[in-house]
């Protein structure tokens, strides 16, 4: 099982990268469990200064954007 977090307060970059990472698990069918992180002490620890952020697996893989569908896919896989 993947675990997939959004690290951010709830902005609209925040939603909507939430939104592509489901889109893109969905679509290559794995089994994933995904959490939105808020907490700003919660996302420092992350090292993460600017959201959204996306983290897979504990390991933060994006920061300060929305990567498009196929990309959270390939990142995903790897």
């Amino acid at each position: 099982m993947k675990k997939i977090q959004i690290l951010g307060t709830g902005c609209a970059k925040c939603q909507k990268l939430a939104d592509a990472a489901k889109q893109a698990a969905d679509n290559l069918g794995i089994d994933y469990e995904l959490d939105k992180v808020t907490d700003i002490n919660q996302i420092m620890t992350f090292g993460v200064m600017t959201t959204p952020a996306l983290v897979i697996n504990g390991k933060v893989v994006a920061v300060g954007k929305v990567p498009a569908t196929t990309d959270i896919e390939k990142l995903l896989r790897g």
